[in-house]
């Protein structure tokens, strides 16, 4: 559908039903804006929020007739 048939269909619509469609197209532009910012990440964002146990390089107990 080509501009030009989008707004002969829009132009043709009674006034109430013309508001509903501005309110819908500016629902869509904010949707649109929402997907497009990404926040930036931040540097060490996750920095303490897991720890590894001491024994971590440790050959595994389950493995050792493998080794």
């Amino acid at each position: 559908m080509t501009d030009i048939q989008l707004y002969t269909q829009i132009a043709s619509l009674p006034p109430e039903l013309k508001k509903e469609v501005s309110d819908f197209v500016a629902f869509l532009k904010q949707k649109s804006k929402a997907k497009k910012e990404i926040k930036e990440r931040q540097f060490g964002y996750a920095k303490d929020f897991f720890t590894m146990s001491p024994d971590f390089d440790e050959p595994l107990e389950d493995f050792k007739e493998y080794m």
